[in-house]
């Protein structure tokens, strides 16, 4: 198998599990951790995330399926999706297909929230565009299931900081998901409430 990409945390690595193609994540062992520790933390974080995404595809947002969970390993093997980033493609988009799009950000934000689920890192760096036309949700690694408002106004507050900067070009576009969140979340004006006040507090310090 090929290692995709390394982060702080995990590995990607491409390969097949029963002739399919797959991504394999495998969360790496930290030495400065005593052994047994570090293997339980990994365990766990490994089982939090799958439990994250199989109760997001539940409630019909689609993430990679999940072939395979061995926590011993602190591995996850899941279905490859094959599509670009929408990081990569929002801004090429023509106007009436990149508003539609955003109007499907916020609606899947305010699945997630609407079922207590935060992605922790809410950008679209971690959305691909499938070969069906949907977004895929990626990378549930920093998720939790909380109904904390501030939680899941940190979640929005970095949905639109990415709008603010990776897609400028179509910031204007910030008004359809926020628009699409609040149609789709009978809570969301709390939360947008509190990503004014993140977004106050980030000004001031």
């Amino acid at each position: 198998m090929t290692v995709l990409r390394r982060g702080a945390e995990a590995e990607l690595h491409d390969g097949q599990w029963l002739g399919r193609e797959i991504i394999l994540k495998r969360r790496i062992p930290k030495g400065y951790r005593h052994p047994a520790l570090d293997s339980k933390i990994r365990a766990q974080r490994t089982k939090n995330e799958a439990r994250l995404m199989l109760e997001a595809r539940s409630k019909g947002i689609p993430v990679p399926i999940i072939y395979d969970i061995d926590l011993s390993k602190a591995e996850i093997t899941m279905e490859r999706i094959f599509g670009p980033r929408i990081k990569d493609l929002f801004n090429t988009l023509p106007e009436p297909e990149a508003k539609a799009l955003a109007r499907e950000i916020g609606r899947l934000a305010a699945i997630l929230h609407s079922n207590d689920i935060v992605h922790g890192d809410l950008t679209t760096s971690n959305m691909l565009m499938r070969d069906d036309g949907k977004i895929c949700v990626i990378d549930f690694s920093l998720g939790e299931k909380t109904d904390a408002i501030e939680k899941k106004g940190v979640d929005l507050h970095l949905l639109f900081e990415a709008f603010h900067s990776a897609h400028y070009m179509r910031e204007h576009l910030l008004e359809d998901v926020i628009d699409s969140y609040k149609k789709n979340y009978k809570d969301a004006q709390a939360i947008l409430q509190r990503v004014k006040e993140i977004e106050k507090r980030g000004r001031y310090t």
